[in-house]
Protein backbone atom coordinates (compact mmCIF):
# COMPACT_ATOMS: atom_id res chain seq x y z
CA UNK A 1 0.00 0.00 0.00
CA UNK A 2 1.27 3.68 -0.75
CA UNK A 3 0.40 6.18 1.38
CA UNK A 4 -0.45 10.19 0.03
CA UNK A 5 2.92 12.40 1.72
CA UNK A 6 1.42 14.35 5.02
CA UNK A 7 2.51 17.35 3.48
CA UNK A 8 3.05 19.31 0.14
CA UNK A 9 5.54 21.59 0.91
CA UNK A 10 8.73 22.13 2.78
CA UNK A 11 9.16 25.11 5.52
CA UNK A 12 11.87 27.00 6.00
CA UNK A 13 11.77 30.05 7.92
CA UNK A 14 8.26 31.43 6.51
CA UNK A 15 9.29 30.42 2.71
CA UNK A 16 7.39 27.40 1.63
CA UNK A 17 8.79 25.80 -0.96
CA UNK A 18 6.67 23.20 -3.18
CA UNK A 19 7.29 19.34 -3.56
CA UNK A 20 5.28 19.70 -6.56
CA UNK A 21 7.66 22.17 -8.18
CA UNK A 22 10.91 20.36 -7.03
CA UNK A 23 10.07 17.61 -8.59
CA UNK A 24 8.55 19.46 -11.73
CA UNK A 25 12.49 21.48 -11.86
CA UNK A 26 14.58 17.77 -11.00
CA UNK A 27 12.30 16.62 -14.29
CA UNK A 28 13.36 19.82 -16.30
CA UNK A 29 16.99 19.77 -15.09
CA UNK A 30 17.27 16.04 -15.87
CA UNK A 31 15.61 16.41 -19.44
CA UNK A 32 17.22 19.47 -20.48
CA UNK A 33 20.99 18.26 -19.53
CA UNK A 34 20.44 15.02 -21.43
CA UNK A 35 18.54 17.06 -24.53
CA UNK A 36 21.99 18.84 -25.00
CA UNK A 37 24.36 15.87 -24.90
CA UNK A 38 21.99 14.11 -27.51
CA UNK A 39 22.20 17.43 -29.77
CA UNK A 40 26.14 17.73 -29.42
CA UNK A 41 27.22 14.28 -29.92
CA UNK A 42 24.45 12.99 -32.31
CA UNK A 43 23.29 16.30 -34.22
CA UNK A 44 26.40 18.54 -34.42
CA UNK A 45 24.39 21.00 -32.33
CA UNK A 46 26.88 23.34 -30.30
CA UNK A 47 24.34 23.99 -27.24
CA UNK A 48 20.74 23.66 -27.13
CA UNK A 49 20.78 25.20 -23.30
CA UNK A 50 19.15 28.50 -24.98
CA UNK A 51 16.28 26.43 -26.83
CA UNK A 52 15.73 24.54 -24.06
CA UNK A 53 14.64 27.42 -21.86
CA UNK A 54 12.27 29.12 -24.64
CA UNK A 55 10.39 25.49 -24.72
CA UNK A 56 10.73 25.16 -21.13
CA UNK A 57 8.36 28.68 -21.16
CA UNK A 58 6.01 27.62 -23.36
CA UNK A 59 6.07 23.75 -22.47
CA UNK A 60 4.80 24.73 -19.27
CA UNK A 61 2.33 27.81 -20.66
CA UNK A 62 0.52 25.66 -22.70
CA UNK A 63 0.38 23.06 -20.49
CA UNK A 64 -1.16 25.19 -18.02
CA UNK A 65 -3.27 27.08 -20.31
CA UNK A 66 -4.46 23.47 -22.09
CA UNK A 67 -5.53 22.25 -18.60
CA UNK A 68 -7.26 25.73 -17.64
CA UNK A 69 -9.23 25.20 -20.16
CA UNK A 70 -10.41 21.47 -19.84
CA UNK A 71 -11.40 23.06 -16.44
CA UNK A 72 -12.71 26.07 -17.97
CA UNK A 73 -15.91 26.51 -15.36
CA UNK A 74 -13.50 26.49 -12.06
CA UNK A 75 -11.28 28.81 -13.62
CA UNK A 76 -13.66 31.30 -14.94
CA UNK A 77 -15.61 31.66 -12.08
CA UNK A 78 -12.01 32.09 -10.44
CA UNK A 79 -9.33 33.47 -13.04
CA UNK A 80 -6.21 34.68 -10.59
CA UNK A 81 -6.07 30.65 -9.94
CA UNK A 82 -4.57 30.04 -13.26
CA UNK A 83 -1.51 31.48 -12.22
CA UNK A 84 -1.30 28.96 -9.05
CA UNK A 85 1.05 26.51 -10.94
CA UNK A 86 2.28 25.23 -7.25
CA UNK A 87 -1.29 23.76 -6.82
CA UNK A 88 -0.85 21.22 -9.69
CA UNK A 89 -2.74 21.05 -13.17
CA UNK A 90 -0.37 20.69 -16.10
CA UNK A 91 -1.72 18.49 -19.06
CA UNK A 92 1.29 16.94 -21.13
CA UNK A 93 -0.99 17.11 -23.75
CA UNK A 94 -0.69 21.00 -23.89
CA UNK A 95 2.81 20.97 -23.31
CA UNK A 96 3.50 18.91 -26.37
CA UNK A 97 0.75 20.82 -29.05
CA UNK A 98 3.09 24.44 -27.43
CA UNK A 99 6.45 22.41 -27.93
CA UNK A 100 5.94 21.35 -31.31
CA UNK A 101 5.26 25.13 -32.21
CA UNK A 102 7.91 26.57 -30.30
CA UNK A 103 10.35 23.91 -31.68
CA UNK A 104 9.45 25.42 -35.52
CA UNK A 105 9.91 28.63 -34.71
CA UNK A 106 12.91 28.15 -33.31
CA UNK A 107 14.22 25.57 -36.11
CA UNK A 108 13.25 28.42 -38.36
CA UNK A 109 15.15 31.08 -36.06
CA UNK A 110 18.24 28.89 -35.67
CA UNK A 111 18.87 27.11 -38.94
CA UNK A 112 18.31 24.14 -37.43
CA UNK A 113 16.46 20.54 -39.14
CA UNK A 114 12.66 20.90 -37.10
CA UNK A 115 12.49 17.05 -37.40
CA UNK A 116 15.89 17.13 -35.74
CA UNK A 117 15.04 19.15 -32.78
CA UNK A 118 11.70 17.15 -31.96
CA UNK A 119 13.39 13.79 -32.34
CA UNK A 120 15.88 14.80 -29.56
CA UNK A 121 13.40 16.38 -27.12
CA UNK A 122 11.34 13.24 -27.98
CA UNK A 123 13.97 11.05 -26.70
CA UNK A 124 14.19 12.85 -23.31
CA UNK A 125 10.77 13.84 -22.45
CA UNK A 126 9.54 9.97 -21.46
CA UNK A 127 12.38 10.58 -18.71
CA UNK A 128 11.52 13.84 -17.57
CA UNK A 129 7.53 12.61 -17.70
CA UNK A 130 8.33 9.80 -15.09
CA UNK A 131 10.01 11.80 -13.05
CA UNK A 132 7.27 14.88 -13.22
CA UNK A 133 4.44 12.37 -12.62
CA UNK A 134 5.84 11.71 -8.87
CA UNK A 135 4.77 15.95 -8.43
CA UNK A 136 1.13 14.86 -8.79
CA UNK A 137 2.01 11.74 -5.77
CA UNK A 138 2.66 14.74 -3.79
CA UNK A 139 0.17 17.18 -4.73
CA UNK A 140 -2.23 14.02 -4.26
CA UNK A 141 -3.44 14.25 -7.70
CA UNK A 142 -3.84 12.38 -10.55
CA UNK A 143 -5.12 9.17 -8.94
CA UNK A 144 -7.63 6.82 -10.16
CA UNK A 145 -10.43 5.01 -9.68
CA UNK A 146 -10.98 2.86 -6.14
CA UNK A 147 -9.41 -0.24 -5.93
CA UNK A 148 -8.70 -2.83 -2.99
CA UNK A 149 -5.52 -4.43 -4.92
CA UNK A 150 -2.49 -5.18 -3.37
CA UNK A 151 -1.00 -1.61 -5.11
CA UNK A 152 -3.29 0.97 -3.67
CA UNK A 153 -2.69 4.34 -2.74
CA UNK A 154 -3.97 5.94 0.47
CA UNK A 155 -5.87 9.34 -0.15
CA UNK A 156 -6.76 11.32 2.76
CA UNK A 157 -9.96 12.29 2.84
CA UNK A 158 -9.60 16.04 2.12
CA UNK A 159 -8.33 15.12 -1.16
CA UNK A 160 -10.83 12.69 -2.41
CA UNK A 161 -13.33 13.48 -4.80
CA UNK A 162 -16.90 14.11 -3.35
CA UNK A 163 -18.73 11.18 -4.88
CA UNK A 164 -15.69 8.59 -3.77
CA UNK A 165 -15.78 10.41 -0.07
CA UNK A 166 -16.43 7.02 1.31
CA UNK A 167 -14.04 5.21 -0.73
CA UNK A 168 -9.69 5.00 1.11
CA UNK A 169 -7.89 3.20 -1.59
CA UNK A 170 -7.04 4.35 -5.42
CA UNK A 171 -5.32 3.42 -8.02
CA UNK A 172 -1.86 5.09 -7.99
CA UNK A 173 -2.16 6.35 -11.62
CA UNK A 174 0.72 8.17 -11.67
CA UNK A 175 2.93 5.25 -10.35
CA UNK A 176 1.68 3.24 -13.30
CA UNK A 177 2.36 6.53 -15.82
CA UNK A 178 5.77 6.71 -14.07
CA UNK A 179 6.91 3.22 -14.69
CA UNK A 180 5.78 3.03 -18.22
CA UNK A 181 7.08 6.21 -19.38
CA UNK A 182 10.46 5.08 -17.84
CA UNK A 183 10.46 1.59 -19.98
CA UNK A 184 9.39 4.05 -23.22
CA UNK A 185 12.47 6.01 -22.41
CA UNK A 186 14.70 3.09 -21.82
CA UNK A 187 13.44 1.61 -25.49
CA UNK A 188 13.36 4.84 -26.80
CA UNK A 189 17.56 5.63 -25.35
CA UNK A 190 19.02 2.32 -25.33
CA UNK A 191 17.16 0.13 -28.22
CA UNK A 192 15.64 2.45 -30.90
CA UNK A 193 18.47 5.19 -30.27
CA UNK A 194 21.09 3.74 -32.04
CA UNK A 195 19.92 3.42 -35.44
CA UNK A 196 16.52 5.37 -35.49
CA UNK A 197 18.46 8.69 -34.71
CA UNK A 198 19.97 8.67 -38.02
CA UNK A 199 16.15 8.98 -39.80
CA UNK A 200 15.11 12.33 -39.35
CA UNK A 201 11.39 12.16 -37.63
CA UNK A 202 11.37 8.34 -36.68
CA UNK A 203 11.89 9.15 -33.44
CA UNK A 204 9.18 11.66 -32.75
CA UNK A 205 6.50 8.79 -34.52
CA UNK A 206 7.93 6.20 -32.03
CA UNK A 207 7.55 8.83 -29.46
CA UNK A 208 3.53 10.31 -29.86
CA UNK A 209 2.74 6.21 -30.59
CA UNK A 210 4.42 4.82 -27.37
CA UNK A 211 2.88 7.54 -25.31
CA UNK A 212 -0.38 7.77 -26.71
CA UNK A 213 -0.96 4.01 -25.84
CA UNK A 214 0.57 4.62 -21.93
CA UNK A 215 -2.54 7.19 -22.38
CA UNK A 216 -4.80 5.09 -23.72
CA UNK A 217 -4.50 2.53 -20.84
CA UNK A 218 -3.83 4.99 -17.82
CA UNK A 219 -7.07 7.65 -18.50
CA UNK A 220 -9.82 5.44 -18.07
CA UNK A 221 -8.78 4.85 -14.40
CA UNK A 222 -8.41 8.46 -13.83
CA UNK A 223 -11.21 9.81 -11.94
CA UNK A 224 -10.34 13.91 -12.66
CA UNK A 225 -11.36 14.48 -16.62
CA UNK A 226 -13.70 17.08 -16.39
CA UNK A 227 -14.45 17.46 -19.96
CA UNK A 228 -15.83 14.82 -22.94
CA UNK A 229 -16.41 15.51 -26.60
CA UNK A 230 -19.28 13.30 -27.59
CA UNK A 231 -19.03 11.52 -23.82
CA UNK A 232 -15.59 10.53 -24.71
CA UNK A 233 -12.81 11.86 -22.59
CA UNK A 234 -11.12 14.93 -23.74
CA UNK A 235 -7.19 13.09 -22.82
CA UNK A 236 -8.55 9.99 -25.02
CA UNK A 237 -9.40 11.95 -28.36
CA UNK A 238 -6.47 13.90 -28.22
CA UNK A 239 -4.27 10.36 -27.60
CA UNK A 240 -6.17 8.45 -30.28
CA UNK A 241 -5.47 11.82 -32.68
CA UNK A 242 -1.38 11.96 -31.67
CA UNK A 243 -1.38 8.02 -32.13
CA UNK A 244 -2.62 8.62 -35.40
CA UNK A 245 -0.18 11.30 -36.04
CA UNK A 246 2.48 9.06 -34.42
CA UNK A 247 1.86 6.17 -36.92
CA UNK A 248 1.85 8.52 -39.96
CA UNK A 249 5.07 9.91 -38.98
CA UNK A 250 6.70 6.38 -38.65
CA UNK A 251 5.37 5.34 -41.79
CA UNK A 252 6.21 8.51 -43.74
CA UNK A 253 9.88 7.98 -42.64
CA UNK A 254 11.02 4.64 -41.94
CA UNK A 255 8.56 2.46 -43.96
CA UNK A 256 7.55 4.37 -47.08
CA UNK A 257 11.25 5.10 -48.42
CA UNK A 258 12.27 1.34 -47.52
CA UNK A 259 9.22 0.16 -49.91
CA UNK A 260 9.76 2.24 -52.85
CA UNK A 261 13.39 1.03 -52.94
Amino acid sequence: MIITPCCQYISIGSIKIYLYGIILGLAIYVGVTLADKIATKFYKITSIYNQAVILIISGLLGARLYFCLLNFQTYFNDPIRILNIREGGLSIHGAILAGVITIYALSKKYKYNFLELCDIFSVILPLSQAIGRWGNFFNSEAFGIPTNSFLKLYVAPEFRPFEYGTNKYFHPTFLYESILDLILFILMYKVFFKKAHKTKGLLTGIYLTGYSFIRLFIEPLRVDCTSYLFNIPVPIVISFILLFIGEAIIYFTYYKPRSSK
